[in-house]
């Protein structure tokens, strides 16, 4: 299966109630759908240094930050696909370099095991810069190791014109810094409101007038949300000890 591997698009969040969620859906319907994978449940392993340095930076909101993780779409087997994803932010615009390869060779190469080129595998997309860029990013920070286990119900939507502009509702994000396994069932500590979905949209351009409108009506404005830096703030650098602030 092809896999879209680069992406380069401005991603918008907003929080939204279950009501303004309904709301939002009802302005959608004739312009959007539901993708084929419908609700699903999406686990991520992100990975850091022993100090936090990724995420202490990422949350001082500078004008440039990056990060690194593995996803998998659903529960992943030592052979089954997830994806190593670098993700970085410039300007206000989102650039994403991923490869999709098994879990047990993801998780060797990030670790060190298997640092050039995984992509010799036949299970794994071959694109020699992607995998480039990414080992830079693992030689320029050290030791790096998997600090968090986030998952999330997402439902994503997508424009029936064929374009690039989509939208995701995430809720039930929890996070946990046990068990980081992405062939683990999702479980740990709620780190969104009860009742709240976060919203994310998706696109390279402008945002459609149907959407400003019912954004306008319902008093949705946009906000800064980072699914790591807040699992970072409420549950993990509570719990850090002197050495690792």
């Amino acid at each position: 299966m092809a896999y879209q591997t680069v992406f380069k698009r401005y991603e918008l969040k907003y929080l939204l109630t279950q009501e303004q969620k309904e709301k939002v859906l009802k302005a959608m319907e004739p312009y959007m759908e539901l993708d084929q994978y419908g609700r699903t449940t999406i686990r991520n392993i992100y990975y850091d240094t022993d100090n936090y340095r990724l995420v202490r930076h990422s949350i001082e909101k500078p004008a440039y930050k990056e990060k690194l993780r593995i996803r998998s779409y659903r529960k992943a087997e030592p052979e089954s696909p997830v994806f190593v994803e670098l993700k970085k932010k410039y300007d206000s615009i989102v650039y994403k370099r991923r490869l999709a390869l098994p879990e047990e060779k993801a998780l060797e190469w990030v670790s060190g095991v298997e640092c050039k080129h995984p992509c010799g595998d036949t299970h794994c997309q071959k694109n020699t810069q992607i995998s480039e860029e990414i080992d830079y990013f693992l030689s320029y920070y050290e030791n790096l190791h998997p600090t968090v286990f986030l998952s999330y119900e997402r439902e994503a939507y997508y424009s029936k014109k064929g374009d690039d502009f989509r939208v995701t509702f995430d809720d039930h994000i929890l996070c946990r810094q046990e068990d980081l396994s992405l062939e683990s069932e999702p479980y740990g500590t709620p780190i969104l409101d009860e009742g709240m979905v976060l919203m994310e949209i998706k696109c390279s351009g402008g945002i459609p007038l149907w959407m400003t409108h019912v954004l306008s009506e319902e008093h949705i404005y946009k906000t800064s949300y980072s699914k790591y830096g807040t699992a970072y703030q409420t549950i993990i650098f509570p719990t850090l000890k002197g050495d690792k602030i």
